[in-house]
C-alpha cells in the first residue's frame, strides 16, 4: 500500500486532501498541531475502512517536524499543506503576526521538505507543495502572506531545477480562496461559504498528482 504524509491535516484542503488520498487506497499520516482535530479525521478514515495514522508535528519547530518523519519508516508522496494567513494594511501587522506566517509558512516548508528528503528519495516519490494564488501574484491586503507564498513558490522552482536529475519529482500546486476554517479569524473575506469546496480542489489535486512541476486549480 502506498502512503502520503500530510502537513495540516486536521481541518480544511488537509483534511481534504487526507480523505481522498484514503480513499484512494493511501495509508495517510496525518501531521498537526491539534490532537484532537487530526482525531476526527483518523476517525472519518478509519470508518470508511481506510488507514491512518497521528502523528503531532508544529512544521515551524524544525525539531517537531525531524521527530515527526523519523515515525514514517516509508514515504511515497509527501504533501506540503500547513500555512496560516493573517490579513490588512501592511501598517497594522504586528511583529510576532509577522514571524508567525513566516515561521509557519515559510521555514515550515524548508523544515518538512528537508525532512522528508530521504525517505522521498528512497522510494523515488513526489512531493507537492501547496502555494495558492497568492504565490502567483499580489493581493490586497495579503502582503504578507504573499510575501510567504512568492517564497514558497520560489524554493519549489529552484528544488525542480536542483532535482532534475534525480528520480524523485516536486509540484507547486496553485488554487485560489477555499471555503475552509482559513478564514476563521478574519473579515478578509465577506463570505466564504461562496468558495470553492477543498473536497474539489483535493480530487483535482490527486487526480493530476504525476510528478508534474505544476497543478494549476485557479489562477
Amino acid at each position: 500500500m502506498p502512503n502520503v504524509a500530510i502537513t495540516g491535516a486536521g481541518s480544511g484542503l488537509g483534511r481534504a486532501l487526507a480523505l481522498q488520498y484514503a480513499k484512494n487506497g493511501y495509508e495517510v499520516f496525518l501531521l498537526g498541531r491539534t490532537d484532537n482535530k487530526l482525531h476526527l479525521v483518523k476517525s472519518e478514515i478509519d470508518d470508511a475502512g481506510g488507514q491512518a495514522e497521528i502523528i503531532l508535528c508544529d512544521v515551524s519547530e524544525q525539531a517537531s517536524v525531524s521527530i515527526a518523519f523519523q515515525q514514517i519508516g516509508q514515504l511515497d508522496v509527501f504533501i506540503n499543506n500547513a500555512g496560516i494567513g493573517i490579513f490588512g494594511p501592511v501598517d497594522d501587522y504586528r511583529v510576532d503576526e509577522i514571524e508567525k506566517t513566516l515561521d509557519t509558512n515559510v521555514k515550515g516548508t524548508i523544515f518538512t521538505v528537508q525532512s522528508a528528503l530521504p525517505l522521498i528519495r528512497e522510494s523515488k516519490g513526489r512531493i507537492l507543495t501547496i502555494i495558492s494564488t497568492a504565490g502567483l501574484r499580489g493581493k490586497v491586503n495579503e502582503s504578507i502572506y504573499c510575501a510567504s507564498k512568492f517564497a514558497v513558490r520560489g524554493f519549489t522552482e529552484s528544488l525542480q531545477q536542483e532535482w532534475e536529475d534525480e528520480p524523485l519529482s516536486i509540484t507547486a500546486v496553485y488554487m485560489g480562496g477555499m471555503n475552509t476554517p482559513f478564514w476563521e479569524n478574519s473579515t478578509h473575506v465577506d463570505n466564504p461559504s461562496k468558495l470553492k469546496g477543498p473536497e474539489i480542489v483535493a480530487e483535482q489535486i490527486f487526480s493530476e498528482d504525476d510528478g508534474r512541476k505544476e497543478i494549476i486549480i485557479d489562477r
